[in-house]
């Protein structure tokens, strides 16, 4: 199973890389990014379907339904947690004035990025999971801690001038000051020169490690079984880039998605935290999480970003 996923992934990416133009600069619409989330979710629910079909033939029923539900559950929560990723990714091409049709082969290399750290996390975490039973309680009031700080801080948009890491990039390195194609860096009079695309790679990258010690810890509350957790999450990761460019344009709508998010890292901290005096079916994880996530959608289509705004403003005061 390890080995027919991982193929899978391969093949996806030099599909993506090779046939469909994944190195050639092109814009996508939304008509291409929708196609591509549908396919995304399609082969998720797809896997989930397989994954249970061949669990049900090898070790029987009851264990198919189960592993099958944590997937689901797992990729539910990841893919939601991923979301926030897409804000940050407006801001850091906005920042950086990233033209869209660059945008798309950073994105893929951040993909890329992104599967072989979370990997290690993932291995990583499983081990510490499995010879310290304990650690749970403390990713559990990590995620609790987490969600607080994003429900204080949901408005509060980071200032990349202040940047630690892109303030070091800078202060090292030779960059370009425009863009050069899709190249990452340039040669000029024998001198290697970064240009800032490199600096926007960079910061996706971090970004994502970021959210990674967000999201890796929270799977561990539906599931410990490192093919789950590792193929929730990337199944997440691989979807997200067409999920961005599909909603990019339209990120101030979900302006109360963020608190959704961190309402679902409060109620996932809290289930772990609780795990020794009530344990929760994952089928009421999977219809609380979608549920929360599903409310927040609704409402921030409902309420504009400056009725929102001057509600919370006129509540806090």
């Amino acid at each position: 199973m390890w080995v027919a996923f991982i193929v899978f992934v391969l093949a996806m990416l030099a599909l993506d890389l090779f046939v469909l133009g994944g190195k050639k600069a092109h814009r996508v619409s939304v008509r291409e990014a929708s196609a591509w989330v549908i396919a995304w979710v399609t082969l998720a629910l797809t896997f989930g379907a397989l994954l249970w079909w061949h669990l049900d033939g090898s070790v029987g029923r009851e264990v198919a339904n189960r592993k099958a539900l944590e997937f689901v559950t797992g990729y539910l929560i990841e893919q939601s947690l991923s979301v926030d990723n897409m804000f940050v990714f407006v801001m850091i091409f906005t920042y950086f004035a990233v033209p869209p049709e660059l945008q798309r082969r950073v994105l893929l290399y951040g993909v890329l990025g992104a599967i072989a750290m979370r990997a290690g996390m993932i291995l990583a975490g499983v081990w510490v999971v499995r010879e310290f039973a304990w650690i749970l309680y403390v990713f559990g009031a990590f995620l609790i801690i987490t969600g607080i700080k994003m429900l204080v801080f949901a408005d509060k948009k980071p200032d990349l001038e202040r940047n630690p890491l892109l303030r070091w990039l800078r202060g090292h390195m030779r960059i370009t000051e425009g863009f050069h194609g899709q190249a990452f860096f340039v040669r000029r009079e024998g001198l290697l020169y970064a240009t800032p695309m490199f600096l926007v790679l960079v910061m996706i990258e971090a970004s994502d490690l970021v959210f990674a010690v967000d999201s890796i810890p929270a799977i561990f509350a539906v599931t410990t079984d490192p093919f789950i957790v590792f193929t929730s999450n990337i199944f997440a990761i691989m979807g997200l880039r067409a999920l961005y460019f599909l909603l990019a344009d339209m990120a101030d709508r979900f302006h109360l998605l963020k608190y959704g998010l961190a309402i679902v890292l409060v109620f996932i901290g809290g289930k772990m935290l609780a795990m020794p005096w009530f344990h929760m079916p994952v089928q009421w994880s999977l219809a609380i999480v979608g549920g929360i996530i599903a409310l927040s959608v609704v409402l921030s289509l409902q309420r504009s970003p400056r009725k929102a705004h001057r509600v919370a403003h006129e509540v806090s005061r």
